[in-house]
């Protein structure tokens, strides 16, 4: 059995970016589930990885500088995805006595503190970081996130880094 070109499982990794970014919305719209600041951010590094995977799909760099520049944005994206999904969950499993107040929305924070301070603030948390209001599997989507980040990380860096070397 022959596997798919590199081309194709990048594609197949942007498309399961846009089905994560789908679901998102409709959560977000359908469900009328607001997203948290740490949410926010986790979509970003889903988006960012996507594109990523859509450029390496277009282009399909063999080996060489544009090959590691391609997977050096993949890995930035994902370890910034891990490391948010990661305290998400995180605050999510404390006991509620631990549980930060909630604070001010992410774009308040944005326009009015200086970014190192929004930034300090959002990965402190807040009480509505710490809710879960949708499970899967007895899983929170944050947790979800960050199961779906390491998977397409796993499957980038062997697609396009160890699977080109073989």
């Amino acid at each position: 059995m022959t596997l798919p070109s590199r081309r194709v499982i990048n594609f197949a990794a942007f498309l399961a970016c846009a089905g994560m970014m789908s679901f998102a919305l409709y959560a977000e719209h359908g469900l009328s589930m607001e997203p948290c600041p740490l949410c926010v951010f986790q979509r970003i590094a889903v988006i960012c990885m996507g594109i990523v995977f859509l450029l390496l799909a277009l282009h399909n760099p063999g080996r060489g500088w544009a090959q590691r520049i391609y997977l050096a944005l993949l890995g930035l994206a994902a370890a910034g995805g891990i490391v948010v999904a990661a305290r998400h969950v995180w605050l999510q499993n404390l006991p509620p006595d631990k549980v930060p107040s909630c604070g001010p929305g992410l774009g308040y924070m944005l326009e009015t503190f200086p970014l190192g301070d929004a930034l300090k603030q959002v990965f402190s948390g807040s009480g509505e970081c710490a809710t879960v209001d949708w499970s899967f599997l007895g899983l929170s989507m944050p947790a979800w996130v960050l199961i779906c980040v390491v998977v397409l990380t796993a499957a980038g860096v062997w697609n396009n880094l160890l699977r080109s070397r073989a």
